[in-house]
């Protein structure tokens, strides 16, 4: 693996265990102070921006749609994949609607990092 990819690529990876490990525990510490879709919504948000740089090689100049489509493909897929796992878990279990609260915190996260990205090229 060459230091660009890993350099763009580890800290997605790094993000996605923090996520797995957290999915693994039978009881999240703090879990009942925020609603459970708003946890996933911000935890996929950061997940979606983080794939975003990796997918736009870095740079802001290269956030473009399919940079975007591809990042929100990734995060969505990833919440899917961690639903299954979750189902795994002892008192967790697998919810469509964690994974709609996954999908549109991909999104709004991505919103963001694309406004800002214009906010940016701009100044």
């Amino acid at each position: 693996m060459s230091t660009p990819i890993l350099r763009l690529w580890a800290p997605v990876a790094l993000y996605m265990a923090v996520l797995f490990a957290l999915s693994s525990q039978s009881v999240l510490p703090g879990a009942s102070l925020t609603p459970d879709w708003m946890q996933h919504g911000v935890a996929y948000a950061g997940l979606a921006v983080v794939t975003l740089r990796a997918t736009a090689g870095g740079h802001w100049s290269g956030i473009h749609s399919r940079a975007l489509l591809a990042a929100w493909i990734v995060a969505t897929l990833y919440g899917v994949s961690d639903e299954f796992h979750q189902s795994f878990v002892p008192t967790r279990s697998a919810d469509p609607r964690d994974v709609s609260a996954d999908a549109i915190g991909a999104a709004l996260g991505l919103l963001a990092a694309w406004a800002w990205g214009i906010i940016r090229r701009s100044s």
